[in-house]
């Protein structure tokens, strides 16, 4: 009981102090408009084209979403020694990295929710399966935070945190088919977009908004999760080696 009160105090104190603050509300709300502005500006093309576009907005506002304040907020919070504190609390250091990242993976949920409330004024999504869009945008959000968490953890200042988000948001975006085909690559980067859990999660909503999944859907759910499991340990190691020990 007293590892739950803690989680939802730290939860609460983080969607306070960060998640909930003006700039970071108007920035969720604004992010997915303008890359819908901008695509249909670039692109010329009508409302037809809004279902193509849609997986890439609705991942990209969870990706920036998710990492964009955890590895700045977590970087924050260890150089001026606040982290610290929270290390000393009566919890274990799982329940602690999990009650961090949950406003992470809210926000970015919430953040997906945006362009699809957009769109419903737009289009008909009637052919959207809900089943499967749901839980693959928590998926995402879990994976985009856990590598969020993981950027914090590698970097010692703010300015890096934010560098080294870009080294892997950016490529994400240009290799994870959500906007070109994974096919159209080049040979030599198709093995880079399979090592990617963005490629899975961007997978799973051209199917369930679309219909045009490349990959099975189980597989992409459990890819989706080793990648969670694998970012989240590795994450603790770093913890316990470079801030613990």
């Amino acid at each position: 009981m007293k590892a739950w009160i803690a989680f939802w105090n730290i939860l609460v104190k983080d969607m306070r102090s960060y998640y909930l603050k003006p700039p970071n509300i108007s920035w969720g709300l604004l992010f997915p408009l303008v890359w819908i502005a901008m695509f249909f500006i670039r692109s010329g093309l009508g409302m037809d084209s809004l279902p193509n576009l849609l997986p890439g907005l609705v991942a990209l506002s969870i990706l920036f979403g998710t990492t964009s304040v955890l590895s700045v907020t977590v970087t924050f919070e260890k150089k001026g020694r606040s982290f610290e504190r929270l290390l000393l609390a009566p919890i274990s250091l799982e329940t602690l990295m999990l009650a961090k990242t949950s406003g992470a993976i809210l926000f970015g949920t919430i953040n997906a929710l945006v362009p699809i409330f957009i769109a419903m004024f737009l289009i008909d999504l009637s052919a959207i399966n809900w089943v499967v869009l749901f839980p693959a945008m928590v998926f995402i959000a879990v994976s985009s935070t856990f590598l969020g968490l993981f950027i914090a953890v590698s970097v010692k200042e703010v300015f890096e945190a934010q560098t080294f988000s870009n080294f892997f948001r950016f490529p994400m975006i240009f290799l994870c088919g959500l906007f070109f085909p994974i096919e159209q690559l080049p040979i030599w980067l198709k093995p880079l977009s399979y090592i990617l859990p963005l490629t899975y999660g961007a997978d799973v909503l051209h199917a369930s908004i679309n219909n045009s999944g490349k990959i099975p859907l189980v597989l992409d759910f459990i890819l989706l999760i080793a990648f969670c499991v694998v970012l989240f340990l590795v994450t603790l190691r770093n913890i316990g080696r470079k801030w613990i020990i």
